[in-house]
């Protein structure tokens, strides 16, 4: 912050009513002001005010919570993904409520580490909004760790009793209850927008149903100078998403032209395998036309083979008629790495083809991708 002279206040932010600047001088706040100028905003912070000409909100967003079930992180029993990174001891059983990244990350973690693990999902499978053939082969490889998974299924209450929790359990579409002990509860059904309590009320700016803020393809939000990127807009909460939004959005502040391609956006689960995907899932590119897709087994790679981590495979997505790929999906150790490439061609508008015909290193994990996209018109080499 030193080196790029950025002032960095420590608090709590509020927007100021317009209308209600003057009494907050008069009350003996202090004041830190931006050149005069029309349509600038006032935020308070603790007893100071600063006013500005354009305002970025990025409060990110917080732990989801579960009605019934109560996190307290300082007694190590219900938990949050905080709590979950700051067990003094390996439980002997945990319960992770909820079967989406953050839960099956650090449940993972935890069943290599010994825990007995059991993960309760409200949906039929795990890593919802995922690809459907990568969300199935979840499925196997986290059973193949160890890990129990108990799908279409709904907690309705927790109750603890010193060092133990026992949760209430019932089929998410209806049924007999069941209880369920354990050590540790996981509480990872999500996370929401950090935009309460920031006075937006005060500036007229009003949250979508999510609790969201709208923006414009630039990141202006209706209020004139104010703008909002990362976890409060519209879109999967990942941290390059908002450092590129954040970029994007000082660079059109700035007067310059700043993009971010919404529909390139790689998301990563980090567990063992790792599963990655950009772009389109086949569900989804399915409903909007004809498809083609190739796949390749991460048992036919080479390096794969060598390191001893057969599980996995790639899949590309392309359109049935231009054969510009709609998305990628892969399962492998370095899954998180591969994605990268699938992401830069679908930045450039590649076609399969384009992946295919491109030399690849050997031997290397992304030899896949090229496999895969080879497969998209039926001609792989190594299967």
């Amino acid at each position: 912050f030193k080196k790029n002279k950025v002032d960095w206040k420590k608090g709590h932010a509020t927007f100021v009513n317009p209308r209600e600047g003057g009494d907050l001088k008069q009350s003996g706040a202090s004041s830190t002001e931006a050149p005069a100028s029309a349509g600038a905003h006032t935020v308070k912070v603790g007893n100071e005010t600063v006013t500005a000409k354009n305002v970025i909100i990025a409060t990110g967003s917080s732990v989801t919570p579960l009605p019934g079930v109560e996190v307290d992180n300082d007694k190590q029993v219900v938990v949050d993904s905080t709590g979950a990174l700051e067990l003094k001891s390996v439980p002997k059983k945990m319960v992770v409520i909820g079967g989406g990244v953050i839960g099956l990350e650090l449940g993972s973690v935890w069943r290599r580490l010994g825990a007995e693990v059991v993960v309760v999902e409200f949906l039929d499978q795990l890593l919802p909004g995922m690809d459907g053939e990568v969300r199935k082969e979840a499925g196997k490889i986290f059973k193949k760790q160890g890990m129990e998974l108990r799908l279409s299924t709904k907690v309705t209450g927790c109750t603890v009793k010193g060092k133990k929790a026992t949760l209430t359990l019932e089929p998410a579409a209806g049924g007999d209850s069941e209880t369920l002990e354990a050590d540790c509860v996981l509480v990872s059904i999500g996370r929401r927008p950090n935009t309460d309590r920031l006075g937006l009320e005060n500036i007229g700016l009003e949250l979508n149903q999510r609790g969201q803020i709208e923006t414009d393809h630039d990141f202006r939000t209706k209020v004139d100078g104010v703008w909002a990127i990362g976890d409060v807009v519209p879109g999967p909460m990942l941290a390059h998403k908002a450092e590129d939004e954040g970029i994007a959005c000082a660079e059109n502040i700035a007067g310059q032209t700043g993009i971010v391609n919404h529909d390139v956006i790689p998301g990563v689960v980090y567990t063992w395998p790792e599963f990655a995907g950009v772009g389109l899932t086949e569900e989804d590119a399915k409903a909007r036309g004809a498809v083609k897709v190739g796949k390749f087994p991460m048992m036919a790679n080479s390096r794969a083979k060598t390191n001893h981590e057969p599980d996995g495979f790639v899949k590309v997505i392309a359109d049935a008629e231009t054969d510009r790929v709609l998305g990628v999906w892969c399962i492998a150790s370095v899954a998180g790495t591969m994605i990268a490439q699938a992401a830069q061609a679908m930045e450039f508008g590649a076609t399969s083809e384009d992946i295919a015909y491109t030399c690849h290193a050997h031997p290397t994990h992304s030899e896949a991708i090229k496999e895969a996209a080879m497969a998209v018109t039926g001609k792989p080499i190594h299967m």
